[in-house]
């Protein structure tokens, strides 16, 4: 069964208006008022814990190769990964993970 482009304009603006009341509710409902000690700390962490989430799908079953796994995508990531941690450094651990995976795709 296929939507019609009155169902799928109406699901577009249901979503807009969802999106919209979510992002309302924190920011504009709380925006005025300072956050408890608590919520800033675990907000810190938020972006720690949402970024993994989005490359790694990226790095397991890259579109690259059709999803399927990609030995110098994962050893780029490893190399990132173990630049950032050793040296705590973002534009070695980029330039890192870069040269890996330009170095690995030459390779294989």
């Amino acid at each position: 069964m296929t939507a019609g482009p009155t169902e799928i304009w109406l699901i577009i603006v249901l979503l807009g208006i969802g999106t919209f009341a979510l992002r309302f509710s924190f920011l504009g409902l709380l925006g005025d008022r300072p956050l408890p000690g608590w919520a800033q700390k675990l907000l810190r962490y938020t972006p720690v814990a949402v970024f993994p989430g989005l490359v790694a799908p990226l790095v397991v079953w890259p579109a690259a190769t059709g999803g399927t796994f990609d030995p110098p995508r994962v050893l780029a990531a490893a190399a990132t990964i173990g630049v950032a941690v050793v040296t705590r450094n973002l534009l070695a651990a980029i330039l890192a993970g870069a040269g890996t995976l330009y170095f690995g795709l030459w390779l294989l």
